[in-house]
């Protein structure tokens, strides 16, 4: 079989995960993760939802694959949910969990799809969590043993791995601004779960050792201060949302700014000998998600803005946001792709995926078959995807574009509320019908007239 990520070709794929769309929150031995413990929290989640049964991918599968298969794309990206798979967060494998997966990678494989597995999603073990969840380094060495053990059997099908996804996302909103689970507002501890999570990552290449196709997937953005005098400040943005990830995978060192924001990170008991060793040069290519630039302001700590909290040490900011924005209220900027991807592929060297891209919208407009008739996300997947030619053409080696989400799903602390998806999930109905909408045809068609088809790449196996 063809490399996984080939040069010189631009992939497409769609991408989903776990606690997101697949519900049976106790099923089959599923033990409650953060996120099941977040939502019970009052106010937490704007409609007051949960995923407990979210798009009942756990029982649909099959029909949400056969969704992907007519998007004509080569990837299927998806998590892999730990508490699922190890309900304790540590021990032996559940067996039906892991049955649920071989299922889905077998039948992706058959269908002519190249599945991607994201080991960790957000969706940490709640008995970890208890334990001190990321902030303490048993959480990144459960996280190590976990990981090995689902690719030692899952390794042999899979040919794509993530070990995280959007660590700053984990770390930051998760422990210092309190937005998402497990909802805790300790800027200290953020900067030490941000260390953990990379040490997990490093633990985790260690464990499986050279085997090929081991990335991470970081929410990567471009800083744009919004007047010459908020350059200093966003330096120090920058350090703590992007720094802080890629200077470990490539110089193996935090640099000295970030050490100003995070003390944390110089205290060796938190990064210990050898931990910096262990995470340098340990990705072998490297996932973008892009939504928005960031530009921050001189201001008065943020808090206008629900991000604000999540950049501790940095200093007094306010972020600006200008328009036009999606529904979720992130800027629209395709630009910032662009330079963000040729950016990385400078710092990096890495084969880069842009692993997730895509737009919540209102979704009001109906066509006259009552189908969601979404111009405005197409438009905006038009424009990121000619972002990312552009940055290839500028020389950066960009092998993949997934587009965010198959399915409109449980949008974190905004429940229900926003859909990203190129499938409505009909909620008014108790069986969630789903239906394609026009942004569904229009990503099928552009998988075919780009020729990025697993099925249509010379050599490939599949149906």
């Amino acid at each position: 079989m063809a490399h996984p990520l080939q040069p010189g070709r631009l992939a497409l794929g769609t991408a989903t995960a776990s606690f997101q769309i697949e519900g049976s929150a106790t099923a089959d031995g599923r033990g409650p993760s953060i996120w099941d413990t977040f939502c019970e929290v009052p106010g937490a989640v704007r409609d007051g939802s949960d995923g407990t049964r979210a798009c009942d991918s756990y029982l649909r599968w099959e029909e949400d694959v056969d969704l992907v298969a007519g998007l004509n794309v080569e990837w299927y990206r998806f998590s892999l949910a730990w508490p699922r798979l190890m309900p304790e967060g540590t021990g032996r494998l559940e067996p039906r969990g892991l049955a649920y997966y071989d299922r889905l990678v077998d039948t992706l494989l058959a269908r002519g799809i190249r599945p991607t597995a994201t080991l960790y999603h957000w969706d940490l073990p709640q008995p970890l969590e208890d334990a001190g969840g990321w902030p303490e380094r048993a959480t990144a060495e459960a996280f190590a043993a976990y990981g090995a053990a689902v690719h030692a059997r899952l390794g042999d099908r899979v040919e794509l791995w993530a070990s995280h996804n959007e660590p700053w996302c984990a770390a930051y909103l998760g422990y210092a601004a309190g937005v998402h689970a497990p909802g805790r507002r300790e800027g200290g501890a953020a900067h030490r779960a941000a260390h953990h999570l990379m040490l997990g990552h490093g633990l985790l290449r260690q464990a499986i050792g050279d085997v090929e196709g081991l990335g991470i997937v970081c929410n990567l953005a471009p800083v744009w201060p919004e007047t010459p005098e908020a350059a200093p400040l966003a330096d120090r943005l920058d350090a703590v949302r992007n720094r802080v990830w890629l200077d470990p995978l490539v110089d193996g060192a935090y640099d000295d700014v970030l050490l100003d924001v995070a003390p944390e990170l110089a205290d060796p008991t938190v990064v210990r000998d050898g931990d910096l060793a262990l995470i340098h040069g340990s990705a072998d290519w490297l996932g973008i998600n892009y939504y928005t630039p960031i530009r921050p302001a001189l201001g008065t700590g943020g808090s206008e803005h629900p991000e604000g909290a999540a950049y501790p040490g940095v200093g007094d900011l306010d972020l600006v946001v200008r328009d036009p924005r999606t529904d979720i209220g992130w800027e629209i900027a395709a630009e910032g792709l662009e330079e963000l991807l040729v950016q990385v592929h400078r710092r990096t060297g890495l084969p880069l995926v842009v692993t997730e891209n895509g737009a919540a919208m209102a979704d009001r407009e109906r066509d006259a078959a009552g189908v969601v008739d979404d111009q405005d996300r197409i438009a905006y997947l038009r424009d990121h995807l000619a972002a990312t030619d552009a940055a290839i053409a500028s020389g950066a080696d960009v092998r993949g574009y997934f587009v965010w989400t198959l399915l409109d799903n449980f949008e974190w602390a905004e429940g229900y509320t926003k859909t990203f998806g190129l499938v409505h999930v009909d909620r008014d109905h108790d069986d969630l019908p789903r239906v394609p909408k026009a942004s569904y045809h229009w990503v099928a068609d552009e998988a075919v007239r780009r020729g990025s088809s697993f099925r249509g790449v010379a050599g490939a196996d599949g149906a």
